[in-house]
């Protein structure tokens, strides 16, 4: 079974810890202290956001039609605050990622101009990690494996496609893995990229390479916590899974 932690022990952002009995906690003040709306509210603004096709304006009418009256800007700053710290509440949870990875790049309009989302996915379907880019180039592709190798896995195989940073990249970095460049055999991350579009869909656009690299981030934190890559909810039935990983680490932050 792959039920073993990318990391252990407790998480330097706010100090926070489990419990023996899985139950997460904080010995610092929340970070939902100090706002005005109560932390069920800005979790599950944040938690609709990420998860479905919605845009600010839409979750803010969603929540007005359950009597919280928010504006979308509140929810827009929700959204680029909280979403790093549901990640990192979650991290010491987080199944090790697999051996063989899938890699490529999707295109992401920021303030009107194209840039390079880097994204891998193991063999297990987790998404590993992503990388915001200006340029699809050799210190892009460098930069991402850095920062995919830092979940302490090696992969053995990696899959591209046939762009030419990336026999290098990987000559450099992990130049015992196989890499696979066969026509098809990155259909795993491709049809992953699909989700992510989908997402995407209802934005007109992202203003700012932060508010595009917390949205993907966000999303692939969700996409893997609904499929159970993380240990939190996993007694859950899928469909109320997010739902209650979401409220348990709310707990926590």
């Amino acid at each position: 079974m792959r039920s073993l932690y990318a990391g252990e022990g407790t998480v330097a952002l706010l100090d926070r810890a489990w419990h023996e009995n899985g139950v997460m906690t904080s010995s610092s003040a929340s970070a939902f202290a100090g706002f005005r709306f109560p932390r069920e509210v800005m979790s599950v603004a944040v938690r609709w956001y990420l998860r479905y096709g919605l845009s600010y304006r839409d979750v803010e009418q969603l929540l007005a039609e359950r009597g919280v009256d928010v504006d979308q800007v509140t929810i827009y700053r929700w959204v680029q605050r909280f979403t790093p710290e549901f990640m990192e509440a979650a991290r010491p949870r987080r199944h090790v990622p697999g051996d063989r990875w899938f890699v490529d790049e999707t295109y992401v309009k920021v303030n009107g101009r194209w840039t390079y989302l880097y994204r891998a996915v193991d063999q297990f379907g987790q998404v590993m990690d992503v990388w915001l880019s200006a340029r699809r180039d050799l210190t892009a592709a460098r930069a991402f494996f850095h920062r995919a190798l830092t979940t302490g896995v090696v992969p053995v195989e990696v899959t591209t496609d046939r762009a030419p940073a990336y026999p290098r990249v990987l000559d450099e970095l992990v130049s015992a893995a196989l890499h696979n460049t066969a026509h098809y055999a990155n259909n795993r991350v491709e049809a992953d990229h699909g989700r992510l579009k989908a997402r995407l869909r209802p934005m007109r656009d992202l203003k700012t390479f932060r508010s595009a690299r917390i949205l993907a981030t966000g999303h692939a934190f969700v996409q893997n916590l609904r499929r159970g890559h993380y240990d939190i909810a996993t007694d859950s039935p899928a469909q109320h899974r997010l739902l209650e990983a979401f409220d348990e680490l709310a707990l926590a932050i």
